[in-house]
């Protein structure tokens, strides 16, 4: 079967793939689309395999909570480049992925790749997006929140928070609740708390931290009896830097996370309680790329 020059410019608007790829693909598949298709999907698992070594740190992070209290999600998609996450083809892959977590609730990232998406599985989905993008793609980690929850994103995806609450239908409802629960998530973002309140620190976190600030007191030159009792004061000191509620609030200093949490309740005429959070920084903890490595390689033969 023949096929023409608008043949391999519908295929690339199809699949995104290049022009000779599509043009290939067509000569082989003897000018059938759908074959053609398919024939560029297999090659693209194998163009994704290729990829796979590839370190992905950047990318973005997307958090979206139901209008309806009912939950919430936060999750990180991440790439080789930040180029790629300006691309709208990408932004809506992850958008959408958000969506099937927060209706599936799948147990993790394993599971979630075997949940259906467009015409496969989340997994044929993303290798796709490895082959249309071009860079190598990971669904590295997701939250996912029942009940009522807020989410923030900040920097277009560097930064993703998802705050649960406990708060009656009533409260949660109204539209002051929700900009309560964007400044709280905000406050996250910015500050970095570990834990909500001073109760949810482990025990053995603190008698390190208690060990590593009483050493400190006495390679201060304090003797030890003073030393201890320097402790108590530091240790509320960490607390007050960890713990969300005990932190000074990002929009206000004169005043605490919890002090803001107490006056929000009551102006809203309710009870609210922050039941937990989760923060996603994009990377974090992630190896980087070396975006100079000709630079590298002529140093080390120098």
């Amino acid at each position: 079967m023949a096929f023409t020059a608008q043949d391999v410019k519908a295929l690339r608007e199809r699949t995104g793939c290049g022009m000779m790829d599509c043009k290939k693909v067509l000569a082989e598949a003897d000018g059938d689309m759908d074959k053609a298709a398919e024939l560029l999907r297999e090659k693209g698992l194998a163009a994704a395999n290729k990829k796979a070594g590839r370190i992905a740190s950047e990318g973005m992070v997307h958090a979206i909570a139901d209008m309806d209290g009912e939950c919430g999600v936060v999750v990180e998609v991440n790439s080789e480049t930040d180029f790629v996450a300006k691309n709208e083809n990408f932004q809506k892959f992850v958008h959408d992925l958000a969506g099937i977590i927060m209706k599936e609730n799948p147990a993790d990232v394993d599971a979630l790749m075997k949940l259906k998406m467009g015409d496969g599985t989340v997994e044929d989905e993303l290798r796709e997006k490895i082959l249309v993008i071009g860079e190598n793609l990971k669904i590295r980690r997701f939250e996912r929140f029942a009940g009522k929850a807020c989410a923030y994103v900040h920097g277009g995806g560097t930064h993703g928070v998802l705050v649960e609450f406990d708060a009656s239908n009533e409260v949660a409802k109204k539209p002051e609740f929700a900009a309560f629960g964007k400044d709280i998530a905000m406050h996250i973002a910015a500050e970095n708390p570990s834990y909500v309140r001073r109760e949810d620190v482990p025990a053995e976190i603190i008698e390190k931290e208690k060990e590593i600030l009483k050493a400190q007191a006495i390679n201060e030159g304090k003797p030890e009896n003073i030393a201890e009792k320097m402790v108590a004061g530091r240790i509320k000191k960490y607390y007050e830097q960890n713990c969300l509620l005990e932190q000074k609030f990002v929009k206000d200093n004169d005043i605490t996370v919890q002090q803001y949490v107490d006056q929000s309740a009551k102006d809203l005429g309710g009870e609210i309680k922050i039941e937990g959070f989760a923060r996603f920084e994009k990377g974090e903890g992630l190896e980087k790329k070396n975006e100079d490595f000709a630079a590298e390689v002529a140093g080390m033969v120098k």
